[in-house]
C-alpha cells in the first residue's frame, strides 16, 4: 500500500507556526556551526599571519565573539530539542485520537476479524515511532542539509580540486543507501507484524488469565508466549544485520574520505597550493560533510519507521465502517416498538453458509416474544439485526415500518437496550458504570434505576457504596451482581425495544431469581425479544418463536407448543435451549 506525501505532511498543518519556529532554530545552529571553522581559518590565516606581539587582542575578541555565538548556539539548540518534541508529541496525540475514533465508528465485522493486540499496538508503538519521525524528519534534514551544502560551498571556494575528489565519494555512498534502505525498509514492517503478534499474545493470556489458571496452562501460555517473542527477536536481529552494514558501509567511506583529504591536502601544502591554515579549517568542515553521512543510517532507520507506521496507522484510516447512517437517515422521535423482519437472509461473510435463510416474523409494540432453538439456530445473529451490528445480506428489518438501514444509526441504538449474557462491565465505580447508560442522569436518577433493577441493596451494602471501584470486567462481583448493574444500566437507558440476549442463563438458581424480577420490571410496556435458554425466562412470553436452521418452524404459547408435540415439545424434553 502506496502512502500520500500531501496526506502524510497535512498534519503539520495545524502546528504550522510550532513547525516553523523549529525549522528557523535548526536553520539558526547550522548557520552558527558553519561559522566557527571561518572564525578558526581567520585566526590562523590572518591574525596569526603578521605580528604575533600584537596578536593577543584580536584572539581574544575573535574568542569573545565564538562564546557568544555558542550561548546563542545553545539557546538555539535548546528551542529545538524541546519544542521539537513537544511538536512531535501533539502530532502523536492527535493522530492517536483520531485512530482510536476511527476505530470506534468500525463495525463489529471488522473486530470479528482483527485482533485486539495488533490494534494495540498500532494506538501504541507504531504511533510513537510515528511521533518521532513527525519531530526529526524535517528538522534533522533542514539542519543536516544546510551543514552539508555550506560546508560543501566553503570547501570548494578553499580548494575545488580536493572537494571535488570529496564529491567522487558521493555516488559510491549512494549506492549503498539504496541497496540496504530496501532491505531496512522490509526489515521493519517485519518488525511491527512480529511486535503485534507479541501484544496479542499478551493480551489474550492475561485477559484470561483466571481460564488459564483454572486449567494450569501457564507453562504452555509461557511457551506460546516465547515463541511469540523469539520471532519478533529474530526480526530485529535481521533489522540490526541491515542496519550493521549500512552503517559499516558508511563509516568506511568516511575513513577513506578523511584519509584522502589528509594525503592530497598534505600533498598541496608540499606544493605550496594549501597552506596549513586551510588545510585545518578544510578538516574541520569536512566534519560537518561527514556527519550528515555519518547520520545517514540512523536517519534513515527512523525515516522506514516513520514511514511504516504511517502506513500501518493509513491501512485502518481507509477501512470504511460497513454499518453507518445513509445520506437522509431518518432521526426516530416517538417509537412504538413494532419490529418486522421481512424475507431475510444473513451470512457473515461471502464465503460462508447463510445462517438465516428467507425468515420473516413480526413482532407487535409491547410485545414480549421468546425466541428458542438449538444452539447455531441463528437466535442471537437474528437479535443483533435489530440495532444493526450487521446489516441482512437480503430482506429487510424494519423498525416502525421503517427499514433500520434508512434509521440515523445513534439515534436506532439509542432505542434499544441489550442485556447479555456475558455482561461487560468498565474499571471504575459502580455510579459510573450504571451511569453508563445515560452519561447525563443525575445520582438520583442512578439510584432509582439500581431499585428498579434490584441491586440497590447489595450496592448500599459496599464498603463504599455506589462509589466502590469494582475492577476491570467487575471481577469483585458475582455473576448475579453483575448482570443487575447491566439492567440498571439499561433501566437509565430506557429504551422502547429490548433484547435479552440469554441474559440468567449462566446464573445460580437464586441469582436467577432477583435478575428475573428485574428484567420482569425492565419489560413492563416494552417490545421486549428473549433469546430463552430456561423456561422461567419464557414463562411471561405472550408468543414463542421456535427458530432452527430451517427458519420459524413453530410459533404459540407454551400449552399450545407442547401441545403440538413438535420441535418445541422435542427441545422442552431432551431440555435443548430450555
Amino acid at each position: 500500500m502506496g502512502i500520500s506525501l500531501k496526506r502524510l505532511m497535512s498534519y503539520y498543518r495545524p502546528h504550522r507556526m510550532l513547525l516553523a519556529a523549529v525549522l528557523g532554530c535548526a536553520l539558526l545552529t547550522s548557520g552558527l556551526a558553519l561559522l566557527f571553522p571561518l572564525l578558526v581559518r581567520y585566526i590562523t590565516n590572518t591574525v596569526l599571519a603578521h605580528n604575533l606581539s600584537q596578536a593577543l587582542p584580536a584572539v581574544y575578541r575573535v574568542g569573545g565573539a565564538m562564546v557568544g555565538l555558542l550561548i546563542l548556539q545553545a539557546l538555539a539548540q535548546y528551542v529545538l530539542d524541546y519544542q521539537g518534541h513537544v511538536l512531535g508529541a501533539r502530532m502523536e496525540n492527535t493522530l492517536r485520537i483520531e485512530l482510536f475514533s476511527h476505530l470506534q465508528k468500525l463495525s463489529l465485522e471488522y473486530f470479528d476479524r482483527g485482533r485486539t493486540g495488533e490494534l494495540m499496538s498500532r494506538l501504541t508503538n507504531d504511533l510513537m515511532l510515528l511521533g518521532e519521525f513527525y519531530h526529526h524528519a524535517p528538522e534533522d534534514y533542514l539542519n543536516y542539509l544546510a551543514r552539508f551544502v555550506g560546508a560543501f560551498t566553503i570547501l570548494a571556494v578553499i580548494d575545488i580540486r580536493l572537494t571535488l575528489v570529496m564529491f567522487a565519494f558521493l555516488p559510491v555512498l549512494g549506492v549503498f543507501v539504496v541497496v540496504f534502505n530496501q532491505r531496512l525498509s522490509r526489515t521493519m514492517r517485519d518488525n511491527r507484524e512480529r511486535i503485534a503478534d507479541v501484544n496479542v499474545q499478551a493480551e489474550e493470556s492475561l485477559s484470561g488469565i483466571r481460564v488459564v489458571q483454572s486449567f494450569a496452562n501457564e507453562p504452555m501460555e509461557v511457551r506460546k508466549f516465547h515463541e511469540a517473542s523469539h520471532g519478533f527477536l529474530a526480526s530485529r536481529q535481521n533489522t540490526y544485520r541491515a542496519d550493521a552494514y549500512l552503517y559499516t558501509s558508511v563509516q568506511g567511506l568516511v575513513q577513506l574520505l578523511t584519509v584522502a583529504v589528509v594525503v592530497l591536502g598534505s600533498a598541496g601544502i608540499v606544493h605550496q597550493t594549501l597552506n596549513l591554515g586551510d588545510l585545518i579549517t578544510y578538516l574541520l568542515y569536512v566534519a560537518y560533510v561527514v556527519e550528515p553521512i555519518q547520520r545517514l543510517a540512523f536517519m534513515t532507520n527512523q525515516l522506514q519507521e516513520g514511514l511504516t507506521g504511517f502506513r500501518r496507522f493509513q491501512e485502518i484510516m481507509d477501512v470504511e465502517p460497513a454499518i453507518k447512517s445513509v445520506a437522509g437517515a431518518v432521526t426516530l422521535k416517538e417509537v412504538a416498538g413494532r419490529i418486522e423482519f421481512r424475507h431475510v437472509w444473513f451470512r457473515y461473510a461471502p464465503h460462508r453458509e447463510d445462517v438465516l435463510k428467507d425468515l420473516s416474523l413480526r413482532i407487535d409494540p409491547g410485545e414480549y416474544v421468546a425466541l428458542v432453538g438449538p444452539s447455531g439456530a441463528g437466535k442471537s445473529t437474528l437479535c443483533a439485526l435489530v440495532p444493526r451490528f450487521y446489516d441482512v445480506t437480503e430482506g429487510a428489518v424494519m423498525l416502525d415500518g421503517q427499514d433500520v438501514r434508512g434509521i440515523e444509526l445513534t439515534s436506532l441504538r439509542q432505542s434499544v437496550g441489550i442485556v447479555q449474557q456475558d455482561v461487560y462491565l468498565f474499571s471504575g465505580s459502580i455510579l459510573d458504570n450504571i451511569r453508563y447508560g445515560n452519561p447525563s442522569a443525575s445520582d438520583r436518577d442512578v439510584v432509582r434505576a439500581a431499585r428498579l433493577a434490584h441491586a440497590h441493596e447489595f450496592i448500599t451494602g459496599l464498603p463504599d457504596g455506589y462509589r466502590s471501584l469494582i475492577g476491570s470486567r467487575g471481577v469483585t462481583l458475582s455473576g448475579g451482581e453483575r448482570q443487575r448493574i447491566s439492567i440498571a444500566r439499561v433501566f437509565l437507558k430506557d429504551p422502547p425495544v429490548l433484547i435479552f440476549d440469554e441474559a440468567t442463563s449462566a446464573l445460580d438458581y437464586e441469582s436467577e431469581k432477583l435478575v428475573q424480577q428485574s428484567l420482569e420490571s425492565l419489560a413492563a410496556g416494552r417490545t421486549t425479544i428473549v433469546i430463552a435458554h430456561r423456561l422461567s425466562t419464557i414463562r411471561n412470553a405472550r408468543r414463542i418463536v421456535v427458530l432452527t436452521d430451517e427458519g420459524v418452524v413453530e410459533e404459540g404459547t407454551h400449552m399450545e407448543l407442547m401441545a403440538r408435540e413438535g420441535v418445541y415439545a422435542q427441545l422442552y424434553a431432551t431440555g435443548v435451549a430450555l
